[in-house]
C-alpha cells in the first residue's frame, strides 16, 4: 500500500519520574501493527533516571524531547507541537496499549477527520497487565458527542483517560490543546472540548488500553490545595463546555452530578471551593447522585450523614484501622482515579 494511503499516527507520551514504567509504555507503542507511526516522548524534568531509560530508545526511532518540569499538560502540548501525524494518541508513561489498538481504531475511523475512535480499558495492578479484566461497559457505543457526554456524566464516573482515544489532528485544531493551568483531572476538561469538537464517537471493539493503577505518588492521588483547585477548575470548565453546546434538563443534571462528585471526593478539604460548588449545583437544579464508597461507609452515612461518615472513614484510613491495603483504600474511597478521570 503506498505511504500516501497510510496516514501517520503520532503517539505522544509525557513522562515525569516514570522510570519503572515508561519502558513498558514505549514497548507497547513500538509493537503497534499500524505501519506509519511516530513516537514522541517529552521528559518533563524527571529526576529519577527516566532520562537514561529514554535515551536507550532513540536508536529505535523514538524522538525524545527534554524540558524543565512544567506539568503533564505542557509536556503533552510540547509533544503535539513536534508531531506530524494526521491522527494523535496521547499515552501516559505508565500505561500500556495492545499491539493492534491503533490499527483497529484507524480501521474504525476510515480516514474521517471529524470522528473520534474510542477503545476499551481495564485496570491492572502490581506490574501485571495479564490481570486486567475487560468487561462490557455502557460507554462502549457509537454516539453523537453531546449524547455520549450526557450519558457518561449522568453517573459522574466517566472514564476519559487519554490513551482510549484516537483523535484526528483536525479535531484538535478546533478544540485546542491541554489547559496548562490544570493538573488533577485535566483530562475531564480536555476531552469535554475534544469530544464536543467532533461529529461522532465511534466505539472500537478490541482496541485495548491497560490502565496501570495503584501507583504511590501518582498525579491522580494528589489531594493538596493545588491539586484540588485543579479538579475544581477542570470540573467547572468541563461542565460549562457541555452546557454551552446544549443547555437542557439532561445536560444540567449530568453537569450537576459531575460537580456534586467533586464534593463527595474531596470533602472536607478546601471548604471555600465546596461552597462554590454547592451553589453551582443548586443553580443547575440539584443532583440525584449518591456518594460512592465501600459497604461500611454506606451503612454509616445512612446513620449519621455522608459528611460525618466521610470524616470517620478518613480517620480510619489514616489510623490504618480498616485492615485494607493502601491501594484498595484509595480505590474504595473514590469513584476512580483520573477523571472519575
Amino acid at each position: 500500500m503506498p505511504d500516501a494511503w497510510v496516514p501517520k499516527v503520532s503517539i505522544l507520551i509525557p513522562c515525569y519520574n516514570a522510570r519503572p514504567y515508561v519502558g513498558a509504555a514505549l514497548e507497547s507503542a513500538l509493537a503497534q501493527t499500524w505501519p506509519n507511526l511516530e513516537i514522541i516522548v517529552v521528559d518533563d524534568g524527571s529526576t529519577d533516571g527516566s532520562a537514561e531509560i529514554l535515551e536507550g530508545y532513540r536508536d529505535r526511532g523514538v524522538r525524545v524531547i527534554r524540558q524543565s518540569n512544567t506539568g503533564q499538560c505542557a509536556a503533552s502540548n510540547c509533544a503535539f507541537s513536534a508531531s506530524m501525524g494526521s491522527y494523535i494518541k496521547f499515552l501516559d508513561a505508565d500505561d500500556i496499549i495492545a499491539p493492534d489498538m491503533i490499527e483497529r481504531q484507524m480501521a474504525r475511523v476510515r480516514g474521517r477527520q471529524d470522528a473520534l475512535a474510542l477503545g476499551e480499558w481495564a485496570r491492572f495492578f502490581d506490574d501485571d497487565p495479564s490481570s486486567a479484566c475487560f468487561k462490557p461497559l455502557p460507554m462502549y457505543r457509537d454516539a453523537a458527542p453531546r449524547d455520549w457526554l450526557a450519558q457518561e456524566w449522568s453517573k459522574a464516573s466517566p472514564m476519559m483517560q487519554c490513551a482510549l482515544w484516537l483523535i484526528p489532528r483536525e479535531v484538535l485544531k478546533q478544540s485546542g490543546l491541554w489547559d496548562e493551568r490544570l493538573s488533577l483531572i485535566n483530562d475531564l476538561e480536555f476531552f469535554a472540548r475534544v469530544i464536543l469538537s467532533a461529529r461522532e464517537v465511534l466505539f472500537t471493539p478490541g482496541a485495548r488500553l491497560y490502565y496501570r493503577s495503584g501507583l504511590p505518588g501518582s498525579l491522580s492521588g494528589r489531594k493538596g490545595r493545588t491539586a484540588v483547585e485543579s479538579a475544581f477548575l477542570s470540573s467547572m470548565l468541563a461542565t460549562q463546555h457541555l452546557l454551552d453546546a446544549e443547555d437542557s434538563p439532561r445536560t444540567r443534571r449530568a453537569c450537576a452530578n459531575i460537580l456534586q462528585n467533586f464534593e463527595y471526593t474531596y470533602y472536607p478539604e478546601c471548604a471555600d471551593l465546596h461552597a462554590r460548588m454547592r451553589a453551582r449545583v443548586a443553580e443547575l437544579g440539584g443532583t440525584d447522585l449518591a456518594p460512592a464508597g465501600p459497604p461500611g461507609f454506606q451503612k454509616l452515612r445512612w446513620a449519621i450523614g455522608w459528611r460525618a461518615a466521610r470524616r470517620v472513614q478518613i480517620l480510619a484510613e489514616r489510623l490504618g484501622l480498616n485492615g485494607a491495603s493502601r491501594r484498595r483504600r484509595g480505590l474504595s474511597r473514590f469513584r476512580a482515579e483520573r477523571v472519575e478521570s
